[in-house]
């Protein structure tokens, strides 16, 4: 196993080179021709994670990690969709970001490049694969995937399909690899690489993520838990806030920018929780309440210090009545992820006080949470939600998956 990563990170290495020179049309051609043969081969997609279903059913996985699993022709359908929309944003290597000439006459630049060989480790959701490697080949990046092995039936048929597409197309090979090995050992081999691999990417659960930190030689961006939050302020439009609350926990539970807490001001939490908690209830969400949300609508369970630091990734949720925005953010401040969070208020101080004095990668003003997505923020697909602040933050599109060289242009200048 050990000689099978060392070699799939050379060959990566070797690919990078070619990659991060390879013009912007065989790049976007490849896309077209992945998204085409995704579509045109979804039964044998399909036939694959039905493999990977079964043995998740037997396994006993939750219903939450089964949705995150599943492929059916509308993923598989949205799978293409995010790969022609990368096809068609503006290729971000060789962009010159800016230019400026100092007293000696020198030119100095920055220019935009490639990161070189990115690793993303992941679980659950097969589609990653075909994210994560669309915005490395469009970013000029070659990518070694390692999914989860949950998903490993269905990782290894998009992969193929996808290295077929590219291949066809120009692609240099070994652009885009797969580890196949399940065994997790495979992780820790492919951590030590740092000769070859330059930035790795843990998506996953917060043992996954905590073990890549851990033992990682690499620079690693983590996409870590999402324990997000809706705050219904004192001067919510209720009926917004009674919508974008049921969105936010309720349209896919299952993922990352899902609210897991409901805050609610005490001022109007009598008027919005009664009917605001029946609608969750005939929606099948788990209401674990505060003991002033309990008072309000008896029928609930009481929440338990814990529950304010659980991402729930299913059809429960936290609810909490608050004094005022100031308790609203120290309560997000304490128990939130930075990753989403979102105010409902047509208070203008009160949204900006939210906008300012919230940390998290995305904060909402009238909005749910769930439009945390490189996508929803027109950025195509994404490789990942960075909840760190180096060197990006928030959904990871095209230009996070770069850095900058300086370009210095004389004339003869020497250092006097």
């Amino acid at each position: 196993m050990k000689e099978k990563i060392f070699k799939i990170a050379q060959q990566a290495k070797d690919s990078s080179r070619k990659l991060s020179n390879l013009s912007t049309k065989i790049k976007n051609d490849s896309l077209q021709e992945m998204a085409e043969l995704l579509e045109e081969r979804a039964d044998f997609l399909i036939e694959a994670n039905f493999r990977d279903i079964h043995y998740a059913q037997e396994k006993g996985l939750s219903s939450a990690l089964i949705d995150r699993l599943t492929l059916n022709p509308v993923r598989i359908k949205d799978m293409a969709k995010g790969l022609r929309e990368i096809a068609a944003l503006p290729d971000p290597v060789g962009e010159v970001v800016r230019m400026w000439r100092r007293p000696n006459g020198l030119q100095i630049g920055k220019l935009r490049v490639p990161l070189g060989v990115i690793g993303i480790i992941y679980e659950s959701r097969p589609n990653v694969t075909a994210e994560a490697s669309s915005l490395c080949i469009k970013s000029g990046n070659a990518v070694i995937l390692r999914g989860g092995s949950e998903a490993i039936h269905s990782n290894i048929a998009i992969a193929q399909l996808l290295s077929e597409a590219g291949r066809k197309k120009g692609l240099p090979d070994n652009s885009l690899q797969l580890i196949d090995v399940t065994d997790r050992e495979a992780i820790f081999e492919m951590l030590k690489l740092d000769k070859y691999i330059d930035l790795i990417i843990p998506r996953g659960s917060h043992s996954l993520i905590r073990a890549v930190v851990e033992n990682s030689h690499i620079p690693v961006i983590k996409h870590d838990k999402g324990l997000c939050h809706v705050y219904i302020d004192s001067m919510a439009d209720l009926d917004m806030g009674e919508r974008i609350a049921f969105n936010a926990k309720v349209q896919r539970p299952s993922v990352c920018n899902a609210m897991e807490t409901l805050l609610v001001h005490k001022n109007i939490a009598g008027a919005f929780l009664p009917n605001m908690i029946k609608r969750f209830k005939e929606a099948k969400v788990e209401i674990r309440g505060c003991p002033r949300t309990k008072a309000i609508v008896p029928d609930i369970h009481e929440a338990t210090e814990e529950d304010w630091d659980t991402e729930y990734l299913d059809l429960i949720l936290s609810v909490k009545v608050v004094d005022s925005i100031d308790e609203a953010i120290e309560h997000i401040t304490r128990h939130g992820s930075m990753l989403s969070e979102a105010i409902v208020t047509r208070d203008y101080n009160n949204a900006w006080r939210f906008l300012r004095e919230v940390d998290a990668a995305s904060v909402f003003v009238n909005a749910s949470t769930r439009f945390t997505d490189g996508g929803q923020f027109g950025l195509g697909a994404e490789m990942g939600i960075s909840t760190q602040k180096l060197h990006c933050r928030g959904p990871m599109g095209l230009e996070e998956l770069t850095s900058t060289k300086y370009i210095v242009f004389g004339d003869g200048q020497i250092r006097e």
